[in-house]
């Protein structure tokens, strides 16, 4: 079993309890009283290129990256920095998340919030608008086509942008068929977490130009935010060079600087 099947095995059985105790019809409720989902596609596109700032713990490459006790408090450095979304892990076993992370991130900043996680049933997406998330990942290497066809229809449906994630051109091709808006190049391979930072350059000429497309992973600072720049990204996300240094909003400050000067 490779590290992304192993991953959405262990997420399966988590949903499965969390179903067993909140019913959707509560879940549906609870998104009524949400605030209203900002636009994702606007938040990542502009004559900039936007930066998106991760609340992250732990991965399965790197293991536990930094304790992260106020996930709020984060949050709101990095909405002073500029961010323009912010990007919450709320995966428990490899990536130490939680959806009260969301939650109380959402109740600190007004900036665009991304569910991340590995979302593989609609009541995932539910859950999302219930603790305020704008957009939510969906990782097409998880997903058979009807379902991430579904997935996309039904997050549009309630108010979510889909970030569609994406590793390689057919998969990107997979994304635009199915209706993706928002695609994002993952220079991180889930199956074997093997990362190549030309990723971005070989996938980005399959996405077409009216859709927003983010590179994910490998970006370290300025010059990588450029590089990706010069390729096509509208946008940036950026979690582990955040996460493990000490200065966070000045980190993401001197990025959203090297986007508008780009």
């Amino acid at each position: 079993m490779n590290v992304l099947a192993e991953i959405v095995a262990g997420v399966r059985e988590d949903l499965q309890e969390r179903m067993g105790k909140v019913p959707l019809d509560e879940l549906k409720e609870l998104a009524a009283l949400a605030p209203q989902a900002k636009d994702g596609v606007a938040a990542l596109r502009g004559d900039c290129v936007r930066v998106i700032c991760e609340v992250k713990r732990s991965s399965p490459a790197k293991g536990a990256l930094a304790a992260i006790a106020d996930p709020a408090a984060l949050a709101s450095q990095y909405a002073a920095g500029g961010a323009a979304a912010i990007s919450v892990l709320t995966e428990q076993r490899r990536f130490k998340g939680f959806l009260s992370d969301l939650a109380a991130v959402r109740a600190a900043v007004d900036t665009p919030l991304l569910r991340k996680d590995f979302i593989v049933t609609a009541y995932q997406l539910w859950e999302a608008r219930a603790h305020g998330a704008d957009l939510a990942l969906l990782i097409v290497a998880s997903l058979d086509q009807p379902t991430l066809v579904a997935l996309i229809e039904q997050a549009h449906a309630i108010g979510l942008t889909p970030l569609v994630e994406v590793h390689d051109q057919q998969e990107a091709a997979r994304a635009v068929d199915a209706g993706a808006r928002v695609i994002g190049v993952n220079a991180r391979d889930l199956k074997t977490l093997h990362v190549d930072r030309d990723t971005f350059t070989r996938v980005v000429p399959a996405i077409p130009d009216h859709i927003v497309k983010v590179a994910a992973s490998a970006v370290r600072g300025p010059r990588d935010l450029i590089a990706y720049a010069d390729h096509g990204a509208d946008a940036v996300l950026v979690g582990e060079a955040l996460v493990t240094g000490p200065h966070p909003q000045a980190v993401v400050a001197d990025l959203v600087a090297a986007g508008i000067r780009h």
